[in-house]
């Protein structure tokens, strides 16, 4: 008996689907394309609940006739090669023929389109690659995808999908990466009815700026070289931008979004000794190459190039990043450039004059351990006792005694009980870094920031779970600027912002103004304290309970709290102290490091020797 049989050709689109289609940005991605693709000028995206809802593109690009809008969804069916000699001369984004297919394999999808040639369009419907209805309709030239219930009919894959949080943070990686090679192209998003982002046409360098903000504008340096291999253009940040997580950074090829571990690390090359090890720089750099010498077919998301030439391509791209920081002076270099400096005249060896050599009168006659030479000599006095007759003799040890108030020092162990330590009242600080106290086993050494970093991060983490927070207004308000996706996780901030007594106000496109801070903020910077936040809710590496409060909290106390090197009275180390133990966990910080150590007696009188 046979066994082997065809697949249904709609098991078959959901299967190739899991490859092209892996989430909402996926579809976003492919249409986004599909558009640019068909000469598009402007390009609108809407998405509803992160895309779990509904996805649409609409742009103004050429259309498509009736025929074609029904074969665009089938399997390899492509206008963008004829033959395999194609895939070595591609200028398009997609090739294969296998993102609408495998849109409509998984998705409820509506399409609207219209060619400039006809009066009609058509309208077509398709759920789970069966064709549902078309017929004729009045609508623009270009083309409305509408994509709805994506997974609909694939609980599996539905269920999968991450947070609406995260799945819109994708969705944002994958649109920013589209308008930044497009600067031509107007784009505009929105989610959930609200106006995200909207980027007119521009050079390249405004369009990263609209995209970043434009505290980047300042921070950019050109890169241009133009060789037989390749052209590469684009901007790299100054030394200065360098940081160790969530750097902006983005390799085109011919247009197209890449990864390249390869060329990553010929930046940092161009970089090294001007960064410090570990950090990151910003850089937007696009290479121009010859179709034939690349191979974008190696990988379902076409992000992973092969390129023929690689090596010497990496030779090109460090060269023209190093050209770039010596020309715009972004490293220190030896400048010979004496034009409107003061005139410094040199000898002249042919003007006939006789040079001497400075001379030194010494005297050779002189002995400084004779008696009596010298004019500066100071003689002391044969009866200098009688100088010091007066002051009364003191035993030396207590030239060092501190003064202290006698109801504090009666017993060297108050009644005051820490983590089942009886602590001196009397506390010293060392380096102002450590306060030492005596306890009743040894030594205790406190870490004064850390224990502060610990008083005010469980502080902080009160008022955002309900206690009214104190605010202080801003005689001018401050402004801050996002990307459309770090405005996104902002807003989604807002609320516990204010549980802390932050008073904020969004402006829209990534705007918000700062019109009041928290009383306990103590003269710190507003704008580089909710910068921070923002950087720090997009790592993942916590599995907190509630890792957005935990991460502002922390972020705050760490910079609102005591430094290292700051000088403590006694009375402020004894307040200090009694609010550390009064913590759920005084030993260790919220990020598990070190706050309380002990030197045990026993561990003191073996360094004696005793």
């Amino acid at each position: 008996m046979d066994i082997i049989h065809l697949l249904p050709d709609s098991v078959a689109n959901q299967i190739a689907a899991g490859e092209v289609v892996q989430r909402p940005a996926s579809v976003i991605k492919e249409l986004m394309e599909n558009a640019v693709d068909a000469g598009a000028s402007t390009v609108d995206v809407l998405v509803v609940d992160a895309g779990r809802t509904s996805i649409q593109v609409i742009d103004d690009g050429k259309g498509m006739s009736e025929q074609d809008a029904r074969m665009a969804f089938e399997r390899h069916a492509t206008s963008k090669i004829r033959q395999a000699e194609d895939l070595y001369s591609l200028h398009t984004m997609g090739f294969r023929g296998e993102a609408l297919p495998s849109i409509a394999a998984v998705a409820q999808v509506h399409l609207q389109t219209r060619t400039i040639d006809n009066e009609l369009g058509t309208d077509l419907t398709i759920e789970g690659s069966q064709v549902v209805g078309q017929e004729a309709c009045s609508c623009p030239v270009g083309a409305n995808f509408q994509v709805r219930n994506l997974f609909f009919n694939v609980p599996a894959r539905r269920k999968f999908l991450k947070s609406n949080q995260t799945e819109l943070n994708n969705i944002i990686q994958e649109f920013e990466r589209i308008v930044l090679v497009n600067p031509t192209v107007s784009f505009s998003f929105s989610h959930n009815g609200e106006m995200m982002t909207k980027l007119p046409s521009s050079n390249l360098r405004q369009r990263i700026v609209n995209v970043f903000g434009k505290k980047l504008n300042e921070q950019l340096l050109a890169v241009d070289v133009d060789t037989t291999l390749a052209r590469i253009t684009g901007f790299v940040g100054k030394p200065e931008t360098a940081r160790k997580k969530n750097t902006n950074q983005f390799f085109f090829v011919n247009g197209r979004y890449m990864r390249h571990p390869y060329f990553h690390k010929a930046v940092l090359e161009a970089f090294a000794h001007l960064i410090p090890e570990g950090e990151q720089i910003p850089y937007f750099l696009y290479f121009e190459v010859d179709p034939a010498n690349i191979d974008v077919n190696i990988h379902p998301t076409k992000t992973e190039i092969k390129f023929e030439n690689d090596s010497a391509i990496w030779q090109i791209l460090v060269a023209a990043i190093k050209d770039s920081l010596g020309k715009f002076n972004a490293v220190p270099t030896i400048d010979f450039d004496v034009e409107g400096r003061p005139d410094i005249p040199t000898f002249d060896f042919n003007a006939g004059t006789q040079v001497h050599a400075p001379k030194v009168q010494i005297d050779s006659s002189y002995n400084p351990f004779r008696s009596g030479e010298g004019k500066s000599q100071k003689h002391v006095p044969v009866d200098w006792e009688q100088l010091y007759a007066d002051i009364q003799k003191t035993d030396p040890v207590q030239d060092y005694h501190i003064e202290e108030d006698p109801t504090e020092t009666q017993d060297l162990f108050a009644d005051e009980t820490t983590g089942g330590m009886e602590m001196s009242s009397c506390h010293f600080q060392y380096r102002g870094q450590y306060i030492l106290t005596p306890v009743q086993t040894g030594l205790m050494i406190i870490d004064q920031h850390r224990a502060h970093v610990r008083i005010l991060y469980d502080k902080f983490l009160q008022q955002m779970e309900g206690q009214k927070p104190s605010s202080q207004g801003l005689l001018f308000p401050e402004m801050l600027q996002f990307s459309p996706s770090d405005a996104i996780l902002f807003q989604d901030m807002t609320d516990e912002l204010r549980q802390l007594g932050f008073d904020i106000e969004s402006l829209g496109g990534g705007s918000f103004s700062v019109n009041g801070v928290p009383s306990d903020l103590k003269g710190a910077n507003p704008i580089s304290i909710l910068s921070q936040m923002v950087e720090t809710v997009k790592e993942k590496e916590t599995g907190m309970e509630n890792e957005l409060q935990h991460r502002i909290a922390l972020v705050m106390a760490r910079n609102t709290s005591i430094v290292a090197g700051q000088v403590l009275t006694n009375q402020e180390m004894e307040s200090l102290l009694g609010e550390l133990f009064q913590c759920q966990n005084p030993n260790l910080t919220p990020t598990g490091k070190v706050i309380v150590s002990v030197l045990e007696h026993s561990q003191i009188e073996k360094m004696f020797g005793r």
